[in-house]
């Protein structure tokens, strides 16, 4: 991903009201049962910092998130980055409700390039990532 490269955009209609999924992406213990299990804190707060580390088959990735901006129940902004590899970008989940339905947008800007080499940072995989993340918040959603 470059920063070159327009922002990456997934959206998804949830059938949950705004504050349900407000709660989801911002609460540490819903935030564990449809996002990252190993998350060790979370606040949505500007200047919140927490890091984390991600293994995929071979490699790790060390997440070193930091939030941004925060409107709560409508948008919140985390900068995001790797220990192990160089690049920047930032994360947006976007909430508009519309008749007890909510509809996300995850928006993905790049603002200093990653590795080429490392298939996790092509575009087609963060795409990807953000449509199973986003069926995984909709099942848990669902289940609650």
């Amino acid at each position: 991903m470059k920063q070159s490269d327009p922002p990456i955009v997934v959206e998804k209609p949830l059938a949950a009201t705004r504050v349900s999924v407000w709660q989801a992406l911002t609460q540490l213990d819903q935030m564990h049962q449809w996002y990252f299990e190993n998350l060790p804190d979370f606040k949505p707060e500007p200047g919140f910092k927490v890091r984390f580390p991600v293994r995929s088959e071979t490699r790790t990735f060390t997440h070193r998130w930091t939030v941004m901006e925060v409107m709560e129940f409508k948008h919140i902004k985390v900068r995001w980055q790797y220990d192990e590899y160089p690049g920047d970008s930032t994360v947006t989940f976007s909430l508009v409700e519309r008749n007890e339905h909510t509809h996300i947008t995850v928006t993905c800007e790049i603002l200093a390039d990653f590795p080429e080499a490392i298939p996790e940072f092509e575009r087609e995989s963060c795409i990807g990532g953000w449509e199973y993340f986003l069926g995984r918040l909709q099942n848990y959603l669902s289940s609650i």
